[in-house]
């Protein structure tokens, strides 16, 4: 296993980065080199992944713009999507609203060699969907007692799974719903939904209390990752998930490029091609 990501080593010749401002927040030089640092340990994760054959399933549950997508963003900003993939679905059509609630996610569930990253998962069920009406009272307390019989199904199967909730205060939603407000190209980030979920903060809030007295157990507990700093709660997720998982270095050793085989051939004229306007 790797040591400790969250561990710098700094050799006498490295100045140490400067890691707060006066404010409490991280500076961007440390935030950037704490997250590339991290970013290249997630791809040793996933090339002992795929070599281990192990089935990882990580779950991102919370308020509207608490940070799943950013923290998503950045675990597979340098990983393959043939081995980190992400898992975020539509609205349900008709006939998924006939099957059995948990039957449209298990096909995203992963394969050997596999990590898959949930953005918003079955935990709909007891949340947007208690909150906003979407579900009944019965089909919810249905959920609730059976979503911990499941992952305690997918646990004994051999999956690694686990539970992220981000946490956002009402004062920070609201000023990062204003700030996407104000801003044409985020706008497109301010749903009736996330609205409607604003206004019924407290109703979420014992929504996700509920949830968590029936689904925080032993074999898949819920990890609450505090997110009104955007940064710090990226770092901390993505080091609880390093951390979480033992893996070794399996990086492959570089490959000898090899020299175009020389073949007899004569290609058509350049000119007899189309090519997009060379504006720069």
């Amino acid at each position: 296993m790797t040591e400790n990501p969250a561990e710098q080593k700094t050799t006498p010749e490295d100045k140490p980065l400067k890691k707060y401002r006066k404010s409490g927040k991280l500076t961007t030089k440390y935030y950037e080199a704490e997250l590339a640092r991290m970013q290249e340990e997630l791809v040793k994760l996933q090339y002992w992944v795929k070599e281990k054959g192990l089935k990882v399933l990580i779950i991102f549950e919370g308020r509207g713009s608490a940070g799943k997508g950013g923290v998503i963003k950045r675990i597979t900003e340098r990983t393959s999507p043939r081995i980190v993939r992400v898992a975020a679905l539509p609205v349900p059509t008709e006939r998924e609203r006939t099957q059995w609630y948990f039957q449209r996610y298990v096909a995203h569930l992963p394969a050997a060699g596999e990590i898959v990253l949930f953005d918003r998962s079955w935990y709909n069920r007891s949340n947007v969907e208690k909150v906003m009406g979407f579900a009944t009272e019965r089909q919810i307390q249905e959920f609730l007692r059976s979503c911990p019989q499941f992952e305690r199904m997918l646990v004994r199967s051999g999956i690694l799974l686990l539970k992220y909730w981000f946490s956002i205060s009402y004062e920070e939603q609201k000023r990062r719903f204003e700030s996407r407000n104000r801003e044409p190209l985020k706008r497109w980030k301010l749903s009736e939904m996330d609205l409607a979920e604003h206004r019924l903060f407290i109703e979420y809030s014992k929504a996700k209390d509920l949830t968590f007295e029936y689904t925080d157990i032993k074999q898949a507990p819920w990890y609450v990752v505090p997110s009104d700093d955007k940064k710090k709660a990226r770092l901390n997720c993505i080091n609880h998930i390093l951390t979480s998982i033992p893996y070794e270095d399996v990086v492959p050793d570089p490959v000898e490029i090899p020299d175009m085989e020389d073949i007899a051939y004569i290609r058509p004229p350049m000119e007899e091609q189309t090519f997009v306007p060379q504006i720069y």
